[in-house]
């Protein structure tokens, strides 16, 4: 997911798909312990989303203030 897009997200929708992308990442984190995962890749970039969705979210928190 690119920056750019991540900023254009309203808040409440930016808080869902961090929601949505944690269980997304978990649910991977299972496949990887069952064996089942085919790209181990997509563990890092998926943690790399999130790391970019809370840092936007954070940014809007500070400029409100």
């Amino acid at each position: 997911m690119k920056y750019a897009d991540i900023k254009a997200m309203g808040n409440e929708e930016l808080d869902a798909k961090i929601l949505e992308t944690k269980k997304d990442l978990m649910e991977l984190r299972f496949q990887a312990a069952n064996k089942q995962i085919k790209n181990h890749r997509e563990i890092p970039n998926i943690k790399k989303d999130i790391a970019r969705m809370k840092t936007a979210k954070r940014q809007r928190e500070l400029e409100n203030k």
